[in-house]
């Protein structure tokens, strides 16, 4: 009786061992499940989604991470100029976003009154912080942070604060005159001068770079972060995955520096200036007034927030567009030839090497016409400025755009839009700037500062430090490519 069953299980575990299998295993399933899945949601975005009559490249109905690629690249503003020239006015670039430089659509979508408020995008940026003017997405909460620091931005504040930025033009101009004839880097210099430019109205010192000569490690990280922005906003849950795992795997994100370091950076400067102490009014002085008279509303570290926000916002921006004017500048002598006469002329009675004020610059018109039609045939921006569509949806073309879709434009493809600025678009020419009739198709196209609400709030100080740089450099130098045939990088 034991033998047999013995033998018995013998024959049925051979069996088993060597019986084929039939069918699917589970991970076949659920692979083939996952794939389903995809499937389906490619053919419905494609065929079935709100914008799936937008015209755009196949890849964008079910992927963000092209884009992530692109804004790593850094070639942003050329991707979105090929796909309007491919496209046309209105182009589908995600599953759940689109862009236009349909002058109608960009006045609906960032003019006055606008309830398109900023996407996803901008949520890394933030951080934790609960005071960012550029980050914020709330448009209520926007505004009543806004209000808070107006004054201290104002057009009047002006007059307080062009002393401290002479000193830092001053030192500038000094330290060329040091190095004539010699070949430099003027766009390395230009940022070093907007660099420093911020430590001195901010907190009424430079922060040495043109001493140095060379970056700090602060304006490295800002460089970092800008890069690591682009294409982190374009997947923005990357960052919170990132957070979430962020006491395993440490910081990966350069992004957070403007949260980290750079926030530490700030505090360090707050510090040096209260020990230190100043009788300007500076732009810190100005903050610590609102944070007295409203401790609520704008404590310690909304106070911190709007000087780590200035001195990563404000030298960046200001130095590619002086890089810009005097790029374009130099590849069209006669504009640089009538720019400075018109300087020679305003200022022949002030005494050599001085500072020409902002009302001298506000007051020269082809200097003003330069800035404008640099700032628009290249923008600061060139990626999409991404807003929400509100509830009621909007209208461009025969295309209707439903709520809650992303939408925006890029202010370097809009600024050389044929449609609004003709065919010499893509063409340097001041002059555009000074002929009659025009006016309103040309600021329809320019978003150099961003749009109404969201207008960027140092506008006033950049614009003024602009205007007396490039006027008193062409006043006290002649400046020349040191190689005509070589054109310049972009890295958007």
């Amino acid at each position: 009786m034991w033998h047999p069953r013995k033998e018995w299980a013998v024959v049925h575990q051979s069996r088993g061992l060597h019986q084929p299998t039939s069918g699917f295993s589970l991970g076949t399933w659920v692979f083939l499940a996952i794939a389903l899945g995809l499937l389906f949601r490619v053919l419905y975005l494609h065929f079935s989604s709100p914008l799936s009559k937008v015209p755009g490249p196949f890849i964008a109905t079910f992927s963000r991470w092209w884009l992530a690629y692109h804004g790593w690249r850094g070639d942003f503003h050329q991707l979105l100029t090929r796909l309007h020239e491919q496209y046309g006015d209105i182009v589908r670039i995600g599953p759940d976003e689109v862009i236009t430089i349909s002058p109608e659509a960009v006045k609906k979508i960032y003019g006055a009154g606008s309830q398109f408020r900023k996407s996803e995008w901008y949520r890394p940026q933030q951080g934790e912080r609960k005071f960012d003017l550029f980050a914020e997405r709330d448009i209520i909460t926007h505004r009543n942070h806004r209000r808070l620091v107006n004054n201290a931005y104002a057009t009047t504040s002006l007059q307080e604060l062009e002393p401290y930025m002479d000193s830092a033009i001053t030192y500038f101009m000094d330290t060329l005159h040091h190095r004539q004839e010699e070949c430099l880097d003027l766009g390395l210099w230009l940022q070093l001068f907007a660099f420093d430019v911020i430590g001195e109205v901010t907190f009424s010192q430079r922060f040495g770079l043109m001493d140095a000569g060379k970056e700090s490690e602060a304006l490295r990280q800002i460089k970092k972060v800008l890069r690591s922005t682009s294409w982190v906003g374009q997947v923005p849950y990357v960052y919170k995955i990132h957070q979430l795992l962020l006491p395993i795997v440490g910081n990966r994100l350069a992004l957070t520096a403007r949260n980290g370091s750079l926030r530490e950076f700030a505090v360090r400067q707050v510090q040096s200036r209260v020990l230190r102490g100043s009788d300007h009014r500076d732009m810190l002085g100005r903050f610590v007034e609102i944070n007295k008279a409203k401790p609520v509303d704008f404590d310690e570290a909304a106070l911190i927030s709007m000087t780590a926000s200035n001195i990563a916002a404000g030298s960046d921006t200001t130095a590619i567009s002086l890089r810009s004017m005097i790029y374009y500048l130099l590849k069209n002598p006669n504009c640089m030839k009538k720019l400075v006469q018109e300087i020679d002329k305003a200022t022949e009675r002030m005494p050599p090497h001085s500072v020409v004020t902002y009302e001298q610059a506000s007051s020269m018109s082809y200097l003003q016409a330069v800035m404008n039609e640099a700032m628009r045939i290249h923008s600061i921006v060139g990626h999409n400025m991404q807003r929400v569509v509100p509830r009621e949806g909007i209208q461009i073309g025969e295309h209707y755009i439903p709520a809650g879709v992303i939408i925006g434009t890029s202010p370097y493809v809009l600024g050389r839009s044929e449609g609004i600025y003709g065919p010499d678009a893509r063409r340097f020419r001041p002059e555009r700037w000074l002929e009659d009739g025009q006016k309103y198709d040309l600021w329809s196209g320019y978003l150099a500062f961003g749009g109404a609400s969201r207008l960027c709030i140092g506008k006033n100080i950049s614009w003024m430090e602009m205007s007396k740089v490039l006027a008193t450099l062409l006043r006290n130098f002649v400046v020349e490519f040191a190689d005509a045939n070589t054109e310049w990088e972009e890295v958007c």
